[in-house]
């Protein structure tokens, strides 16, 4: 969970950045959008991760 909270936290802060540097907007803009997919993945891979253990109990 912790990682979870360091990755939005970085995205939050690009998307910050982006609105106080309007020279480099585009770039902060674009990283937000990084983070935001490592998020997601991150989402995602702990979401199969618990549906492997769900699967692996019940063939128990």
């Amino acid at each position: 969970m912790n990682r979870m909270v360091e990755i939005r936290s970085q995205e939050s802060l690009c998307r910050e950045r982006a609105a106080l540097d309007f020279q480099r907007r585009v770039f902060w803009l674009a990283q937000a959008q990084e983070w935001e997919q490592r998020a997601l993945d991150e989402i995602a891979y702990h979401f199969r991760e618990s549906n492997v253990a769900q699967t692996e109990l019940g063939r128990n």
